[in-house]
């Protein structure tokens, strides 16, 4: 049986970006053809997605990137250099992160119920957004 190599956790930042090291890692594991089966559906999806249009990146760009780098450093200065985003368009993308979904999304607050639900979590009031989710369920939190 294979072990999971979990990427890093959501809350991670790089170049001033929540979830940038995550998604990096999603993609280093898929290119090196191990990124677990349980994150190919939403692979350049959701958050990942998220992150890739809060940045105005394409993915497939961003892809061929952090393929032909080695570190982190190298992503995080093309980052630096390429995405032009303000401080506060930053501050938005970590306030949605950290806080999705809100109480009032009842769509979204269901499917995060059911999640914990299917992952033996739906006793884990800490649990508020997907974020924790992500970190609870990856034996983070």
């Amino acid at each position: 049986m294979n072990k999971i190599i979990y990427p890093r956790s959501p809350r991670e930042e790089m170049a001033g970006w929540t979830y940038l090291p995550r998604f990096v890692d999603k993609i280093r594991l898929h290119l090196a053809g191990k990124l677990a089966p349980d994150y190919q559906d939403n692979f350049t999806k959701g958050f990942d997605e998220r992150w890739l249009k809060a940045a105005g990146v394409d993915a497939a760009q961003f892809i061929e990137l952090v393929k032909s780098t080695i570190t982190d450093g190298e992503v995080a200065d093309w980052v630096r250099v390429n995405v032009r985003k303000t401080l506060e368009e930053k501050a938005a993308h970590r306030a949605f992160m950290l806080g999705h979904p809100k109480a009032e999304d009842g769509a979204m607050t269901a499917r995060l119920k059911m999640r914990k639900e299917q992952a033996g979590l739906a006793h884990r009031d800490d649990i508020k957004s997907f974020i924790d989710f992500i970190d609870a369920d990856e034996g983070r939190l």
